[in-house]
């Protein structure tokens, strides 16, 4: 559930050395890496939630550097404070609508592209809005560079077998599908999991994962 109604988080964001300049967001495409401290690769998440899994990531991949973009304000606070609490030189934040993205970061600026339990967006009306839609892996497509990957993970099985099917035409292949990554033990080597992801499996939920590239 998003958090709601907290008092002050927006001004708090905007103050805050971890988060982008919203006014600023197009002006950088092209240049997030300079940014950082290190020249390593660029790997951004999508609709972060309270940044579990990138701060995480950065803390395990200190020579790559995370962008996690949050367009609700009282969640991405959670994931400042947490930065606050345990700063990290290769993780910024962006707020913003995911529907810009192709503006905020230049051609082949990205060089992998994570989605976690993303909204379902359960109305049709409402397709085009999710994450692993076609609209949305044509701005993907903009933004990654050559041999560039999208990594899905969902316990929404109605979601995740959409998200399949959105890959015909689309301009894009599966390299990876599991119905339940947690079965696999080869693929949990490594794997990171978000807030969602902790609660699901351990409702005993399959957890879903695709990760794929373009044709």
């Amino acid at each position: 559930m998003r958090l709601k109604n907290v008092p002050g988080c927006r001004e708090r964001i905007a103050e805050s050395e971890y988060v982008a300049d919203e006014e600023s967001l197009i002006s950088k495409a092209g240049s997030w890496k300079a940014g950082f401290k290190n020249h390593g690769e660029l790997h951004i998440e999508i609709g972060m939630g309270k940044g579990k899994f990138i701060h995480e990531m950065a803390l395990l991949h200190p020579d790559i550097n995370y962008i996690g973009i949050e367009k609700y304000s009282a969640v991405l606070l959670r994931a400042v404070e947490k930065m606050e609490a345990c700063p990290k030189d290769n993780l910024k934040f962006i707020r913003m609508d995911a529907e810009i993205i192709a503006d905020v970061f230049a051609p082949g600026e990205v060089d992998r592209i994570y989605l976690n339990f993303s909204d379902p967006w359960p109305k049709d009306r409402h397709a085009k809005r999710r994450l692993p839609s076609r609209e949305f892996l044509a701005r993907y497509d903009k933004i990654l560079k050559a041999g560039g990957r999208v990594e899905f993970k969902t316990d929404n099985r109605v979601l995740f077998d959409w998200a399949v099917e959105q890959l015909d035409g689309s301009g894009w292949k599966a390299d990876l599908i599991t119905y339940d990554l947690h079965a696999d033990e080869e693929l949990m080597k490594g794997n990171v999991m978000t807030e969602y992801e902790e609660k699901f499996s351990s409702m005993g939920n399959p957890i879903c994962k695709y990760i794929i590239s373009r044709v």
